[in-house]
């Protein structure tokens, strides 16, 4: 599904002009349908690797391969309609937003895509059942656990109907029976709809479980056993 060759990734700091070398030139192929771990250090650029995958940054140099086609040959707006098509994200901190309902938070990626706002609200409120919060659709996010909201952000990546999940540390900032909740969500999404799923983390136990398993060190990536 995606191929990313020789990719490179460097910061300009301050008035000094220091250049940081995120990424050294990264190769990796995500099969269609895979559950992958990017493992790493806090700092290592995982974020950062996972920010060009889903093209919301470009690389400073390389080329990302989206079903053959060289996505960064495309204009910030193609790229923007890319995303809204086939990308959901999940990050650490869910960035519901919190002056709207979960069903409401929900819809809002269905109504970028130009649905109607009758056809999102349903969908958005099968979605929102289906990860088991049917009777939580009406509540704003300060009404929600942790664990209620980062589903709310799940259902919100589902909207869309990807092809792919990019999750950045989706469980970080929860409990360990919440966490474990979320990825099992996670597992069932990918068993069940067969959405291809690259989590980014640091829990060895959660990475561990994953069908394959990448660790990002010193710019470099080298494939786990």
């Amino acid at each position: 599904m995606i191929q990313a060759q020789k990719l490179k990734k460097s910061f300009l700091f301050g008035a000094s002009g220091k250049v940081i070398e995120v990424l050294k030139g990264i190769d990796l192929t995500i099969h269609s349908g895979e559950m992958l771990a990017v493992e790493g250090a806090s700092g290592a650029g995982k974020s950062t690797l996972l920010h060009i995958l889903g093209t919301l940054d470009r690389p400073t140099e390389g080329k990302v391969f989206f079903r053959g086609e060289d996505i960064f040959a495309r204009t910030d707006a193609e790229l923007a309609e890319l995303r809204n098509r086939h990308v959901g994200f999940v990050f650490q901190f869910h960035h519901l937003l919190p002056e709207f309902s979960a069903l409401e938070n929900t819809m809002m990626p269905g109504l970028i895509q130009g649905l109607a706002a009758h056809q999102a609200g349903k969908n958005a409120e099968t979605i929102l059942a289906q990860l088991g919060l049917g009777d939580r659709l009406h509540h704003k996010p300060g009404q929600l656990s942790g664990g209620e909201q980062q589903r709310v952000a799940v259902a919100r990546a589902l909207m869309v109907q990807p092809e792919i999940i990019l999750a950045d540390e989706p469980t970080g900032n929860l409990d360990t029976q919440t966490g474990e909740e979320v990825h099992q969500i996670l597992e069932r999404i990918n068993r069940e709809q067969g959405i291809t799923i690259v989590i980014v983390t640091h829990n060895p136990t959660l990475a561990a479980r994953m069908n394959r398993r990448v660790r990002l060190a010193d710019g470099w990536l080298q494939e786990q056993g």
